[in-house]
Protein backbone atom coordinates (compact mmCIF):
# COMPACT_ATOMS: atom_id res chain seq x y z
CA UNK A 1 0.00 0.00 0.00
CA UNK A 2 1.12 3.55 -1.12
CA UNK A 3 2.28 5.40 1.84
CA UNK A 4 1.07 9.26 1.92
CA UNK A 5 4.14 10.89 1.79
CA UNK A 6 4.86 14.61 0.39
CA UNK A 7 8.06 13.65 -2.15
CA UNK A 8 6.47 13.16 -4.99
CA UNK A 9 3.55 15.53 -5.22
CA UNK A 10 3.50 18.28 -7.37
CA UNK A 11 3.64 22.29 -6.52
CA UNK A 12 -0.11 22.42 -6.54
CA UNK A 13 -0.50 19.24 -4.56
CA UNK A 14 1.71 20.30 -1.82
CA UNK A 15 0.30 23.67 -1.94
CA UNK A 16 -3.27 22.12 -0.90
CA UNK A 17 -1.55 20.10 1.62
CA UNK A 18 0.03 23.18 3.15
CA UNK A 19 -3.34 25.01 3.02
CA UNK A 20 -4.73 21.96 4.94
CA UNK A 21 -2.49 22.09 7.88
CA UNK A 22 -3.66 25.98 8.49
CA UNK A 23 -0.31 27.63 6.60
CA UNK A 24 -1.29 30.42 3.73
CA UNK A 25 -0.53 29.22 0.19
CA UNK A 26 2.87 30.76 -0.48
CA UNK A 27 4.35 28.18 1.63
CA UNK A 28 3.66 25.77 -1.27
CA UNK A 29 6.50 26.77 -3.07
CA UNK A 30 8.55 26.97 0.28
CA UNK A 31 8.13 23.32 0.75
CA UNK A 32 8.31 22.89 -3.09
CA UNK A 33 11.83 24.53 -2.55
CA UNK A 34 13.05 22.71 0.20
CA UNK A 35 11.54 19.52 -0.52
CA UNK A 36 13.76 19.29 -4.55
CA UNK A 37 15.83 21.81 -4.15
CA UNK A 38 17.56 21.70 -0.62
CA UNK A 39 16.90 17.56 0.07
CA UNK A 40 15.10 17.73 3.46
CA UNK A 41 14.88 14.99 4.92
CA UNK A 42 12.32 15.91 7.92
CA UNK A 43 10.02 19.06 7.93
CA UNK A 44 11.62 20.15 11.07
CA UNK A 45 14.86 21.05 8.70
CA UNK A 46 12.89 24.11 6.89
CA UNK A 47 13.45 26.60 9.13
CA UNK A 48 11.50 29.08 7.33
CA UNK A 49 8.37 27.62 8.69
CA UNK A 50 6.77 28.89 11.96
CA UNK A 51 8.49 26.79 14.78
CA UNK A 52 5.24 25.87 16.47
CA UNK A 53 4.22 24.20 12.97
CA UNK A 54 7.00 22.32 12.65
CA UNK A 55 7.64 21.20 15.68
CA UNK A 56 3.90 19.92 15.29
CA UNK A 57 4.85 18.40 11.91
CA UNK A 58 7.93 16.60 12.44
CA UNK A 59 6.71 13.22 12.50
CA UNK A 60 4.96 13.70 8.87
CA UNK A 61 6.76 11.35 6.17
CA UNK A 62 8.54 13.11 3.57
CA UNK A 63 9.40 9.84 1.61
CA UNK A 64 13.19 9.99 2.29
CA UNK A 65 14.70 6.88 2.63
CA UNK A 66 18.51 6.08 4.60
CA UNK A 67 21.36 5.04 3.52
CA UNK A 68 22.45 1.67 4.90
CA UNK A 69 25.65 0.73 3.23
CA UNK A 70 27.83 1.87 0.35
CA UNK A 71 30.65 1.27 -1.57
CA UNK A 72 32.62 3.20 -3.88
CA UNK A 73 34.91 1.87 -7.13
CA UNK A 74 38.23 3.17 -8.14
CA UNK A 75 36.38 4.36 -10.84
CA UNK A 76 34.68 6.76 -8.89
CA UNK A 77 31.16 5.26 -9.39
CA UNK A 78 29.03 4.72 -6.29
CA UNK A 79 26.61 1.50 -4.90
CA UNK A 80 24.45 2.36 -2.23
CA UNK A 81 21.96 -0.32 -0.52
CA UNK A 82 19.22 2.19 0.60
CA UNK A 83 16.66 1.37 3.65
CA UNK A 84 13.00 2.14 3.26
CA UNK A 85 10.36 3.06 5.30
CA UNK A 86 9.52 -0.58 5.37
CA UNK A 87 13.05 -1.78 6.01
CA UNK A 88 13.36 -3.48 2.77
CA UNK A 89 16.68 -2.88 0.86
CA UNK A 90 16.89 -1.16 -2.91
CA UNK A 91 20.13 -0.81 -4.83
CA UNK A 92 20.77 2.42 -6.47
CA UNK A 93 23.83 3.65 -8.34
CA UNK A 94 25.54 6.96 -9.19
CA UNK A 95 27.62 6.90 -11.97
CA UNK A 96 30.09 9.79 -12.77
CA UNK A 97 32.13 10.64 -15.41
CA UNK A 98 33.44 14.12 -16.96
CA UNK A 99 30.59 16.12 -17.87
CA UNK A 100 27.66 14.50 -16.48
CA UNK A 101 26.14 12.36 -13.21
CA UNK A 102 24.20 9.33 -14.06
CA UNK A 103 21.83 7.57 -11.66
CA UNK A 104 20.44 3.83 -12.11
CA UNK A 105 17.41 3.60 -10.03
CA UNK A 106 15.55 0.59 -9.33
CA UNK A 107 11.60 0.19 -9.87
CA UNK A 108 11.17 -2.96 -7.66
CA UNK A 109 12.56 -4.53 -4.57
CA UNK A 110 13.67 -7.71 -6.10
CA UNK A 111 12.34 -8.90 -9.86
CA UNK A 112 9.95 -11.34 -10.82
CA UNK A 113 11.44 -11.58 -14.65
CA UNK A 114 13.95 -13.96 -13.49
CA UNK A 115 16.74 -13.65 -15.90
CA UNK A 116 19.37 -16.40 -15.08
CA UNK A 117 22.14 -13.98 -15.36
CA UNK A 118 21.09 -11.83 -12.87
CA UNK A 119 21.72 -11.40 -9.15
CA UNK A 120 18.11 -9.52 -8.94
CA UNK A 121 16.51 -11.86 -10.47
CA UNK A 122 18.17 -14.82 -8.42
CA UNK A 123 16.25 -13.10 -5.29
CA UNK A 124 13.31 -12.91 -6.05
CA UNK A 125 9.83 -10.32 -6.20
CA UNK A 126 9.30 -8.47 -3.19
CA UNK A 127 7.30 -5.26 -4.17
CA UNK A 128 6.79 -2.69 -6.18
CA UNK A 129 8.68 0.83 -5.56
CA UNK A 130 6.29 4.03 -5.25
CA UNK A 131 7.16 6.93 -7.23
CA UNK A 132 8.40 9.10 -4.43
CA UNK A 133 10.92 6.08 -3.60
CA UNK A 134 12.29 6.17 -7.38
CA UNK A 135 12.82 9.98 -6.86
CA UNK A 136 14.63 9.65 -3.43
CA UNK A 137 17.13 7.55 -5.25
CA UNK A 138 17.94 10.39 -7.54
CA UNK A 139 18.12 12.95 -4.85
CA UNK A 140 20.08 10.27 -2.26
CA UNK A 141 22.79 10.56 -4.89
CA UNK A 142 22.73 14.13 -6.14
CA UNK A 143 23.65 15.10 -2.10
CA UNK A 144 26.04 12.20 -1.77
CA UNK A 145 27.64 13.80 -4.88
CA UNK A 146 27.18 17.72 -4.03
CA UNK A 147 26.66 17.56 -7.87
CA UNK A 148 23.27 17.73 -9.77
CA UNK A 149 21.82 14.43 -11.46
CA UNK A 150 21.91 15.12 -15.40
CA UNK A 151 20.94 11.56 -16.31
CA UNK A 152 18.53 8.27 -15.03
CA UNK A 153 18.25 5.80 -16.19
CA UNK A 154 15.64 2.63 -15.14
CA UNK A 155 18.19 -0.28 -15.46
CA UNK A 156 18.44 -1.12 -11.96
CA UNK A 157 16.29 -3.41 -9.65
CA UNK A 158 13.17 -4.29 -11.32
CA UNK A 159 11.19 -4.53 -14.22
CA UNK A 160 10.29 -1.27 -15.04
CA UNK A 161 7.38 -1.59 -17.41
CA UNK A 162 5.59 -4.19 -14.34
CA UNK A 163 5.74 -1.32 -12.67
CA UNK A 164 4.19 1.31 -15.13
CA UNK A 165 1.84 3.53 -13.32
CA UNK A 166 4.53 4.63 -10.70
CA UNK A 167 7.07 4.47 -13.09
CA UNK A 168 5.71 7.08 -14.93
CA UNK A 169 4.69 9.28 -12.07
CA UNK A 170 8.01 9.10 -11.24
CA UNK A 171 9.35 10.23 -14.62
CA UNK A 172 7.51 13.63 -14.79
CA UNK A 173 8.64 14.08 -10.79
CA UNK A 174 11.97 13.91 -12.02
CA UNK A 175 11.20 15.89 -15.24
CA UNK A 176 8.72 18.95 -13.90
CA UNK A 177 9.94 18.73 -10.30
CA UNK A 178 13.93 17.79 -10.25
CA UNK A 179 14.79 19.47 -13.88
CA UNK A 180 15.56 16.58 -15.66
CA UNK A 181 15.01 16.46 -19.23
CA UNK A 182 13.19 13.37 -20.93
CA UNK A 183 15.44 12.94 -23.05
CA UNK A 184 17.79 12.40 -20.36
CA UNK A 185 15.49 9.30 -19.04
CA UNK A 186 16.11 6.03 -19.88
CA UNK A 187 13.66 3.21 -19.37
CA UNK A 188 14.74 -0.16 -19.62
CA UNK A 189 12.51 -3.54 -20.38
CA UNK A 190 13.11 -7.52 -20.78
CA UNK A 191 9.42 -6.92 -22.61
CA UNK A 192 5.73 -6.94 -21.05
CA UNK A 193 3.26 -7.88 -23.13
CA UNK A 194 1.15 -4.92 -24.04
CA UNK A 195 3.30 -2.47 -22.18
CA UNK A 196 5.25 -1.02 -24.94
CA UNK A 197 2.52 -0.13 -26.40
CA UNK A 198 0.87 1.47 -23.55
CA UNK A 199 4.10 3.36 -22.82
CA UNK A 200 3.88 4.69 -26.36
CA UNK A 201 0.56 6.35 -25.82
CA UNK A 202 2.55 8.57 -23.55
CA UNK A 203 4.78 10.33 -26.28
CA UNK A 204 7.18 10.44 -23.64
CA UNK A 205 10.71 11.95 -25.21
CA UNK A 206 12.77 9.79 -23.45
CA UNK A 207 15.05 6.88 -24.60
CA UNK A 208 13.16 3.27 -24.39
CA UNK A 209 15.97 0.02 -24.68
CA UNK A 210 14.68 -3.18 -24.82
CA UNK A 211 16.89 -6.11 -23.42
CA UNK A 212 16.80 -8.50 -26.13
CA UNK A 213 20.57 -11.10 -25.12
CA UNK A 214 19.18 -13.54 -27.71
CA UNK A 215 18.20 -13.51 -31.97
CA UNK A 216 15.85 -15.62 -31.22
CA UNK A 217 12.51 -17.17 -29.26
CA UNK A 218 14.40 -20.42 -28.14
CA UNK A 219 17.84 -19.03 -26.66
CA UNK A 220 16.16 -16.24 -25.10
CA UNK A 221 13.70 -18.28 -23.26
CA UNK A 222 16.83 -20.44 -22.20
CA UNK A 223 18.53 -17.34 -20.16
CA UNK A 224 14.80 -15.07 -19.61
CA UNK A 225 12.67 -18.04 -18.46
CA UNK A 226 9.82 -15.19 -18.59
CA UNK A 227 10.19 -14.63 -22.19
CA UNK A 228 8.11 -17.61 -22.66
CA UNK A 229 5.16 -15.39 -22.30
CA UNK A 230 6.14 -13.20 -24.83
CA UNK A 231 7.45 -14.23 -28.18
CA UNK A 232 10.39 -13.08 -29.86
CA UNK A 233 8.20 -11.66 -32.95
CA UNK A 234 5.63 -10.20 -30.86
CA UNK A 235 7.96 -8.26 -28.94
CA UNK A 236 9.47 -7.16 -32.15
CA UNK A 237 6.35 -6.37 -33.76
CA UNK A 238 5.56 -4.25 -30.19
CA UNK A 239 9.11 -2.28 -30.33
CA UNK A 240 8.42 -1.51 -34.78
CA UNK A 241 4.84 -0.23 -33.07
CA UNK A 242 6.60 1.72 -30.60
CA UNK A 243 8.78 3.80 -33.19
CA UNK A 244 5.91 4.49 -35.03
CA UNK A 245 3.31 5.91 -32.67
CA UNK A 246 6.66 7.83 -30.76
CA UNK A 247 9.15 8.85 -34.19
CA UNK A 248 11.72 7.65 -31.93
CA UNK A 249 14.62 4.72 -31.83
CA UNK A 250 14.82 1.89 -29.82
CA UNK A 251 18.10 0.84 -28.14
CA UNK A 252 18.58 -2.80 -27.82
CA UNK A 253 20.31 -3.72 -25.04
CA UNK A 254 22.44 -7.45 -25.76
CA UNK A 255 24.43 -9.05 -22.74
CA UNK A 256 27.22 -11.08 -24.43
CA UNK A 257 27.67 -14.39 -22.65
CA UNK A 258 30.58 -16.31 -23.44
CA UNK A 259 29.72 -19.19 -25.80
CA UNK A 260 25.95 -18.50 -25.45
CA UNK A 261 24.55 -15.84 -27.30
CA UNK A 262 27.78 -14.62 -28.52
CA UNK A 263 28.91 -16.90 -31.27
CA UNK A 264 29.42 -15.17 -35.50
CA UNK A 265 25.88 -16.79 -36.17
CA UNK A 266 23.88 -15.25 -33.23
CA UNK A 267 25.38 -11.95 -34.46
CA UNK A 268 24.01 -12.71 -38.01
CA UNK A 269 21.03 -13.81 -36.79
CA UNK A 270 20.54 -10.70 -34.93
CA UNK A 271 21.32 -8.29 -37.64
CA UNK A 272 18.49 -10.26 -39.87
CA UNK A 273 15.87 -9.48 -37.07
CA UNK A 274 16.93 -5.93 -36.43
CA UNK A 275 17.38 -4.93 -40.89
CA UNK A 276 15.05 -1.89 -41.20
CA UNK A 277 14.63 -1.21 -38.07
CA UNK A 278 14.70 2.33 -36.21
CA UNK A 279 17.44 1.38 -34.30
CA UNK A 280 20.48 0.98 -32.06
CA UNK A 281 22.13 -2.28 -30.13
CA UNK A 282 24.12 -1.94 -26.99
CA UNK A 283 26.51 -5.09 -26.74
CA UNK A 284 27.65 -5.51 -23.12
CA UNK A 285 29.99 -7.69 -21.91
CA UNK A 286 28.77 -9.45 -19.28
CA UNK A 287 29.56 -8.56 -15.34
CA UNK A 288 30.21 -11.77 -13.63
CA UNK A 289 28.08 -12.40 -10.70
CA UNK A 290 28.66 -15.47 -7.89
CA UNK A 291 25.62 -17.03 -7.96
CA UNK A 292 25.97 -18.40 -11.96
CA UNK A 293 28.14 -19.98 -14.13
CA UNK A 294 28.21 -17.11 -16.95
CA UNK A 295 31.48 -15.62 -18.34
CA UNK A 296 32.74 -12.71 -20.36
CA UNK A 297 33.48 -13.09 -23.90
CA UNK A 298 37.28 -12.42 -24.64
CA UNK A 299 37.92 -8.62 -26.50
CA UNK A 300 38.27 -10.77 -29.77
CA UNK A 301 35.21 -12.63 -29.49
CA UNK A 302 33.15 -9.24 -28.53
CA UNK A 303 34.55 -7.24 -31.33
CA UNK A 304 34.19 -9.89 -34.17
CA UNK A 305 30.52 -10.10 -32.72
CA UNK A 306 29.99 -5.79 -33.43
CA UNK A 307 31.77 -6.04 -36.68
CA UNK A 308 29.39 -8.17 -37.96
CA UNK A 309 26.58 -6.24 -37.10
CA UNK A 310 28.12 -3.16 -38.54
CA UNK A 311 29.06 -5.26 -42.40
CA UNK A 312 25.00 -5.68 -41.85
CA UNK A 313 24.38 -1.77 -41.18
CA UNK A 314 23.57 -1.90 -37.93
CA UNK A 315 24.47 0.53 -35.58
CA UNK A 316 26.17 -0.63 -32.12
CA UNK A 317 28.49 0.48 -29.67
CA UNK A 318 30.21 -1.95 -26.62
CA UNK A 319 28.94 -0.62 -22.89
CA UNK A 320 31.23 -1.95 -20.69
CA UNK A 321 29.73 -1.54 -17.39
CA UNK A 322 31.18 0.90 -14.66
CA UNK A 323 31.72 0.04 -11.05
CA UNK A 324 32.88 -3.60 -11.10
CA UNK A 325 35.02 -3.65 -7.62
CA UNK A 326 31.64 -1.91 -6.57
CA UNK A 327 29.51 -4.97 -6.81
CA UNK A 328 27.78 -3.04 -9.85
CA UNK A 329 26.12 -5.94 -11.13
CA UNK A 330 21.94 -5.45 -10.80
CA UNK A 331 21.10 -6.90 -7.76
CA UNK A 332 24.84 -7.83 -6.77
CA UNK A 333 25.62 -6.09 -3.50
CA UNK A 334 22.07 -5.91 -2.21
CA UNK A 335 22.57 -10.13 -2.99
CA UNK A 336 26.40 -10.42 -1.54
CA UNK A 337 25.78 -8.17 1.38
CA UNK A 338 22.29 -10.49 2.55
CA UNK A 339 24.59 -13.44 2.58
CA UNK A 340 26.77 -11.78 5.43
CA UNK A 341 24.28 -9.90 6.84
CA UNK A 342 20.62 -11.78 6.61
CA UNK A 343 19.76 -10.42 10.16
CA UNK A 344 19.78 -6.42 8.89
CA UNK A 345 18.71 -6.89 5.34
CA UNK A 346 15.36 -7.87 4.46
Amino acid sequence: MSQDVLLGKSLPELTHWVEATGQPSYRGKQLYDWLYNKGIHRLDEITVFPKAWRAEMAAYPVGRSQIHHHRTAPDGTRKYLLKLHDGLIVETVGIPTEKRLTVCVSSQVGCAMACDFCATGKSGFTRHLQAHEIIDQVLTVQEDFQQRVSHVVFMGMGEPLANLDQVLKSVYGLNQDIGIGQRSLTISTVGVPGKIRELADHYLQITFAVSLHAPNQHLRESIIPTASHYPFQELLDECREYVAITHRRISFEYILLAGVNDLPDHATELAKQLKGFQSHVNLIPYNPITEVPFQRPGKKRINVFKQILQDHKIAVTVRYSKGLEADAACGQLRSNFRRSAPATVK
